[in-house]
């Protein structure tokens, strides 16, 4: 099994870093698949509006839901969610050099969400790389039996992990 997460410090950071480290993949030749976020500020209130893209270039799904400026309970659209997961699972189906998975959260925490997909990869002998928070890092652990490594929050360190685990796929071959 070869799954990585990471976690940056700071609002919205894990969500760019895995932006970033997805276009540098593409760059490079690597297939993808797997969502990235992109939070876009909303003028008059402290929430966002959180959208996925599907990997490579796919499409853009919102996954937040407007709940109102007082409301305080989850934004996250879990039929939105669930689309973005098909359509990943679907991609996986066709072959990729890694699954990069935005979060695992609180949906992925109580085994719904990527979960499944990240299973799927693993099956497929994909690497995956996931981003989670200090929230959800033990459930994270936890669902794949400890097997999950952390990595630091550098994009160099990221694709280093993932060009090694080509190197040692070439040289087992």
């Amino acid at each position: 099994m070869n799954i990585a997460y990471t976690i940056a410090d700071g609002r919205g950071e894990t969500d760019l870093l895995l932006y970033n480290v997805a276009q540098q993949l593409k760059v490079r030749g690597f297939k993808t698949a797997g969502t990235v976020q992109i939070n876009t500020g909303r003028a008059k209130s402290g929430h966002c509006d959180m959208d996925v893209q599907v990997l490579p270039n796919g499409q853009i799904i919102r996954i937040s839901q407007d709940l109102g400026e007082g409301a305080k309970g989850c934004r996250l659209n879990p039929e939105a969610l669930e689309t973005a997961v098909g359509l990943v699972e679907a991609q996986l189906a066709d072959g990729a050099d890694i699954l990069i998975v935005n979060k695992f959260g609180k949906h992925e925490a109580e085994g719904r969400g990527f979960r499944n997909a990240i299973a799927m990869a693993v099956s497929l002998d994909c690497p995956v790389l996931v981003g989670t928070n200090s929230l959800n890092r033990d459930a994270l652990c936890e669902f794949t039996g400890g097997a999950a490594k952390w990595l630091p929050a550098k994009d160099q360190l990221i694709i280093d992990w993932l060009e090694q685990h080509f190197c040692a796929t070439a040289l087992a071959s």
